[in-house]
């Protein structure tokens, strides 16, 4: 069981533009059976966290059912964000008071960090990310959401290419 922060970046850092768009990254091929696919990932997912603005996100591109099946959790001051018919817990507080509920409810799976960078920054440094695995587009975007605003140290697990994707799995050091 570990704690992931699996996300996908620009080459210049970004998770999301200027404008909170993911445009730059759902117009890439990538391989759903390739080296760090979505899929085999959440097999090993037992419980999510997500920050607002990543929930926000799901709730406008994807409208309807909620698209996980695993608890999850928003980290938001506003729980009246979270739509009918979702499965989902608000939580406003310290991450590390948030993390053993998340660890818990995953049973023996992973616990993964959706995102934003932000929410990302708060489970690192509190010394709770173990794992990072992101996917690197090959693009820049200049601006928009970094995906870990903070200094912090990893050391490099395993990469491999994924279509348009560059993609790295690191540890925390």
């Amino acid at each position: 069981m570990a704690t992931i922060y699996y996300t996908a970046s620009s080459m210049d850092g970004y998770i999301v533009d200027e404008n909170g768009s993911l445009d730059w990254l759902t117009s890439r091929d990538i391989d759903a059976d390739g080296p760090f696919a979505i899929e085999p990932f959440m097999e090993t997912v037992g419980s999510i966290v997500m920050g607002a603005d990543t929930y926000q996100w799901i709730l406008t591109n994807h409208p309807g059912e909620f698209m996980y099946s695993q608890p999850s959790w928003v980290v938001t001051h506003r729980p009246e964000i979270v739509a009918d018919g979702h499965d989902v817990q608000t939580f406003a507080g310290d991450v590390a008071e948030l993390h053993p509920r998340l660890v818990t409810a995953a049973a023996g799976k992973n616990v993964w960090v959706v995102g934003g960078g932000d929410l990302a920054a708060q489970f690192a440094a509190a010394g709770l990310i173990d794992e990072m695995i992101v996917a690197y587009a090959p693009c820049t975007l200049g601006a928009g959401s970094r995906v870990l605003p903070m200094r912090s140290e990893w050391t490099l697990l395993t990469a491999a290419v994924n279509a348009d994707f560059v993609c790295a799995h690191w540890r925390r050091a």
